[in-house]
């Protein structure tokens, strides 16, 4: 199976987060519902911190929104792939500019640039929140150690993005998975589900608003891949079942999780990652196991995220580039002080907001396209 990072170095990104496309003409099914799944399951997915953010912390009603949230992902990710297909996608350019309206497809690119630098940093801070949680030391640490690792990578050029890229995530959720389930099994009871965290001072105080928000900047890093992704599909019918069981994979991945947390909330609620704790509960080497894991899938994140922003912004062969990926990472590094948990609490719902209009955008265009074609 071929692979290559397809981010554009001049004018338009055309991929983002996990950097990973199939470059086959005839994609089926499977391929097509791993790489949705792929393109969605990162680091904040699997530490434990997006799901309590945006659903544990609503109880009962949490399920409710997980459930709306799967049937949107495959609503969406069918619109963007049956666009890519219909009109022959090389980026999300294409799909974004279908609408015929400049000024929402400028807007869309910016906002999918600024995620880029604020998923870096919200990797950065997620490393050093890891290694303080993992080891009790200073989170300044972990973040300094993962942007100097991120930018020697990226510095490295192309090539060096590439080797940095393996199959973590679905082994990463898989391990999610295994060990929610497994934590599931081990708590006594599930009276624990009930809306006992805070969210005062969030961007998300509704369950309805939050899984439209969670599905919203979730597709707003994903349509750079779906949408080439549709356009290599083997046929129409493999675009229909690869987002219906990607889907259907994503939120039974997110419930897992979910039902592990509300279960163990009054112990997890306050921590940056609390799926290490959930880990630490089965046994000590698994908790090593899974830290190492979700450390590996930061620092990806952080490689594509870093690269992918500075692709946008300039010529990576240009004198410009190395000052731009050095400055970049430090801007990452000072932002990241903020905080693991308080950037996905804020930041992502931000992006979500603004993704609102890209969910919309999609629909016009598909019923346009529905008529043209």
């Amino acid at each position: 199976m071929n692979i290559l990072i397809t981010i554009e170095t001049s004018r338009k990104l055309k991929n983002i987060k996990w950097g990973l496309i199939m470059m086959d003409r005839n994609i089926p099914t499977w391929k097509i519902a791993a790489t949705y799944i792929g393109t969605v399951v990162g680091a904040g997915f699997a530490s434990g911190q997006e799901i309590l953010q945006f659903f544990a912390v609503f109880g009962i009603n949490g399920l409710l929104g997980l459930s709306i949230a799967t049937l949107l992902f495959m609503v969406f990710g069918y619109i963007i792939m049956d666009l890519g297909r219909r009109l022959d996608s090389r980026s999300h350019i294409e799909i974004i500019k279908f609408s015929g309206n400049n000024w929402i497809s400028t807007f869309i690119d910016y906002l999918i640039i600024f995620f880029l630098f604020g998923a870096l940093t919200t990797m950065i801070a997620g490393s050093g929140a890891m290694l303080a949680q993992q080891f009790n030391i200073s989170g300044i640490w972990g973040n300094a150690l993962m942007t100097i690792t991120a930018t020697i990578t990226v510095l490295t050029g192309l090539n060096g993005v590439v080797n940095s890229i393996s199959f973590v995530v679905p082994f990463l959720l898989i391990s999610a998975t295994g060990i929610s389930v497994v934590s599931v099994l081990n708590t006594p009871s599930a009276s624990e589900i009930t809306t006992i965290a805070s969210t005062a001072g969030s961007l998300v105080n509704n369950w309805l608003l939050s899984a439209v928000l969670y599905t919203s900047y979730n597709i707003l890093l994903s349509v750079s891949i779906l949408a080439p992704l549709g356009s290599r599909a083997e046929s129409k019918k493999a675009v229909n079942r690869g987002a219906l069981i990607g889907s259907i994979g994503l939120g039974l991945g997110a419930t897992v999780i979910y039902l592990a947390l509300t279960k163990s909330m009054a112990s997890v609620k306050n921590l940056e990652v609390p799926m290490i704790f959930i880990a630490g509960r089965i046994s000590y080497p698994v908790q090593l196991i899974y830290a190492t894991v979700l450390l590996t899938e930061i620092y990806t994140t952080a490689v594509s995220s870093l690269y992918g922003f500075v692709a946008r912004i300039t010529d990576l062969r240009s004198p410009l580039a190395k000052f731009l990926i050095i400055g970049t990472a430090v801007l990452a590094f000072i932002a990241s002080q903020l905080g693991f948990s308080t950037m996905i609490k804020y930041l992502y719902p931000l992006a979500g907001y603004g993704g609102i209009v890209m969910l919309v955008v999609l629909v016009i265009n598909k019923m346009k396209v529905s008529v043209i074609k």
